[in-house]
């Protein structure tokens, strides 16, 4: 069992910046990789960002990429989101999830912990 908490969420104007975090509790953190996806409203769920069990390998949804950046504390057991340049079509609300293994993965269905959910609102 994984315990995901997201904090940092909020509302920010257009061109700020939030970091999310995410507090992972239960299994070994260092095992699995981590993601990041967001449901703005009457949509689906996305993928944001993505980062291996190391930290190493990263990836990102073309929408974010050059503004977000994910990063872990393996000794925290703790996931981030560093998010710069916010645009209103950011807003969502902000999931993080714990895969089923150590590799980067943009598929949903490779997650199989999320958290409950961080609201981001961005004003124009």
């Amino acid at each position: 069992q994984v315990q995901l908490v997201e904090s940092g969420g909020g509302l920010v104007q257009a061109g700020g910046s939030l970091r999310l975090s995410c507090a992972a509790s239960g299994r070994t953190f260092s095992s699995y990789a981590m993601g990041w996806f967001r449901q703005a409203p009457g949509k689906e769920r996305e993928f944001v960002a993505t980062i291996s069990w190391s930290g190493e390998i990263t990836n990102y949804a073309d929408s974010v990429k050059g503004r977000f950046t994910i990063s872990r504390d393996n000794a925290k057991n703790t996931v981030y989101l560093q998010m710069n340049s916010l645009k209103p079509e950011d807003t969502a609300v902000y999931y993080c999830a714990a895969a089923t293994g150590p590799l980067a993965t943009t598929r949903a269905i490779r997650y199989n912990y999320w958290g409950q959910g961080t609201q981001v609102t961005v004003s124009s």
